[in-house]
């Protein structure tokens, strides 16, 4: 066995990421031996963080291809094994700087992750598919994302995302998100109950302590955008985000008719009230392009809900608050969007050049190269006597 070739077989090892934590193995204390035979089989064993890891299988064929990869190698002997309690320990200082309270690093001031919370005044509007195709479309663009689905009574996310049944491992009591394959880590109270039939009935102070672990006590790494799905209406949650997450910018989810349309002011009217700033309003379900029309000829638009609701939304926001909130885009009523929420592939995902995930595309496109004003946002600041 050469000295050097152990060295490559160890740099190769550093570019496997746990598909849960995202960070090299090498630096998370999992790779525990490597050997290098005169034959040039590698013996390693790599360590899971806890017994019957989810991703163990995604470890297996990283670790065997990375090393694979190396000139010289013949073959992989891979043994997993499982952290003992102490290197679990360990693995916990790492992740959480070693800092012995876990805090909202979000709403820290050093902190470059751009918050969004997608809000709506009523349900059914169609917010959780817009965030989850959102969350995509950013991923696509390269970024880091994650998901808070806050929606704790009406949990829709994971399934959204094709990860329902999925559950977090957990490394002492520090939470890992659960990894999709387009990238975007998600953590969702359906996530953490015992049944995913069960039925969540908490009140106040229990909304907000779930809102404050899927926050605080969730590992999220270095993310570019986190996104929360908020349940509709201006109840706990609402109120507990503007506490938690003063610096977080909300979307307004609102559909076309009247009715829809003075709800969402309500919401939105809300995130002023906790010294957020709205940074816009998305119109969902604005028209159903005529499936009669050719592509040739002039769309014709059949308006099922009215027009105007987003406009109007934007116009009246942006009079309250004194600052302009803009109409980020109107998605249209498509078949494949629905359908993608029913078996987990958002349709920016699996059928990118349909009519509402181009409009989606280009809402994220837009809230990811955002500047971050202080137009409307609370600053921390205190007045000094003299």
């Amino acid at each position: 066995m050469s000295s050097p070739l152990l060295e490559q077989v160890t740099a190769a090892l550093g570019t496997v990421n746990d598909p849960e934590i995202k960070r090299p193995i090498t630096e998370l204390g999992m790779v525990d031996t490597v050997q290098v035979d005169d034959a040039g089989v590698v013996h390693l064993t790599v360590l899971l963080t806890v017994a019957g890891c989810p991703l163990k299988d995604t470890i297996n064929r990283d670790v065997n291809a990375a090393v694979r990869r190396v000139d010289g190698i013949t073959d992989v002997d891979l043994t997993l094994g499982v952290m003992t309690p102490e290197q679990r320990a360990g693995l916990k200082e790492t992740l959480s700087g070693g800092q012995a309270q876990r805090e909202i690093l979000f709403s820290q001031p050093g902190s470059l992750t751009k918050v969004f919370a997608i809000a709506s005044g009523k349900g059914g509007v169609g917010k959780s598919s817009v965030t989850v195709n959102l969350a995509q479309a950013m991923a696509a663009q390269g970024l880091k994302v994650g998901i808070v689905d806050a929606d704790i009574y009406g949990h829709s996310v994971p399934a959204m995302l094709g990860v329902a049944d999925a559950r977090p491992t957990q490394v002492e009591d520090l939470i890992m998100p659960v990894p999709t394959s387009s990238g975007v880590s998600v953590i969702s109270i359906g996530m953490l109950k015992p049944r995913r039939d069960q039925v969540v009935a908490w009140r106040g102070p229990m909304l907000d302590r779930a809102l404050v672990q899927m926050l605080a006590d969730v590992y999220w790494g270095d993310l570019d955008v986190l996104l929360l799905d908020l349940p509709p209406g201006t109840g706990d949650v609402a109120i507990s985000l503007g506490q938690h997450l003063p610096g977080a910018e909300v979307v307004v989810v609102t559909t076309p008719q009247e009715a829809a349309a003075e709800v969402a002011e309500r919401a939105g009217t809300m995130a002023s009230m906790m010294h957020q700033r709205v940074v816009g309003v998305v119109e969902n379900m604005s028209y159903l392009p005529c499936p009669h029309c050719t592509p040739e000829g002039k769309e014709h638009r059949i308006e099922l809900f009215g027009s105007g609701g987003g406009q109007r939304v934007a116009e009246t926001l942006g009079r309250r608050f004194g600052y302009d909130v803009p109409v980020l885009g109107s998605i249209p009523l498509d078949v494949s969007l629905r359908e993608g929420g029913d078996v987990g592939k958002p349709i920016v995902e699996h059928d990118p050049t349909a009519p509402a995930a181009v409009v989606l595309r280009d809402v994220a496109t837009r809230l990811a190269g955002r500047g971050r004003g202080l137009a409307g946002m609370q600053l921390g600041l205190t007045p000094a006597g003299r």
